[in-house]
């Protein structure tokens, strides 16, 4: 056996069974990756934030946009947990926005408990810069508008806009989040009251986001 040949095959028996790792994992990675449902356009929404200014869906174009209800005489527990949707969600955004979670934004719409708005963001804005830590009015937004028409989706002859005693309200939406793409499509819902949906809703987005990695290295 000449000495090249005895170079390599002491090369596979060492490192042999990394490299054999590395690809089998590889592709694993590959076949395993999940994309979101795209379950159509949201509508073209608008609202007023918490310091009078009209805002609409054309400005948030090529932004994530995570979208919730809150009720000022109930806002920790009744249609959502509050306390989670900040320590899951808004605090997972804070803390990445300079990185890939830069273009990832939160809208809650205040209502009065039964689905219909609220025009006065006081209190609600008073609680968010008191209870939530490193607060930022841009990334986590509070809105007052027409909620329900949002929330009026159909797909496979089921509707968000549930009615019932079961729900908080009477408004089955109150108690769900949406989370939409860049291009404003309904990718994922879920209900915000319970810890296992929201960190469910945190995986989401992250899917998505590797969604738009793989999409941009493609392009390369």
């Amino acid at each position: 056996m000449t000495k090249k040949l005895r170079n390599v095959l002491g090369f596979l028996l060492v490192f042999g069974p990394a490299l054999f790792l590395i690809f089998i994992s590889t592709r694993g990675c590959t076949h395993q990756f999940k994309t979101l449902d795209d379950y159509g356009a949201l509508k073209n929404y608008s609202f007023t934030d918490s310091k009078g200014r009209n805002r609409t869906a054309e400005e948030f174009k090529g932004e994530i946009i995570i979208i919730t209800t809150l009720q000022k005489g109930c806002p920790w527990d009744c249609s959502v947990s509050f306390w989670r949707l900040n320590q899951i969600l808004y605090q997972h955004i804070r803390k990445n926005s300079h990185k890939q979670l830069k273009r990832v934004r939160m809208i809650s719409f205040v209502t009065d408990g039964k689905g219909n708005p609220e025009k006065d963001l006081t209190l609600v804005q008073q609680m968010m810069e008191r209870d939530v830590e490193g607060y930022d009015p841009n990334l986590w937004i509070v809105a007052s508008g027409d909620v329900r028409s949002i929330y009026n989706i159909e797909h496979n002859n089921q509707t968000l806009l549930q009615k019932g005693e079961k729900y908080y309200g009477g408004e089955g939406f109150q108690e769900l989040i949406l989370l939409g793409d860049k291009e404003n499509h309904l990718r994922m819902v879920l209900k915000g009251n319970q810890e296992g949906l929201i960190r469910r809703m945190k995986e989401s987005l992250a899917l998505l986001l590797k969604q738009y990695d793989k999409d941009r290295a493609i392009r390369k």
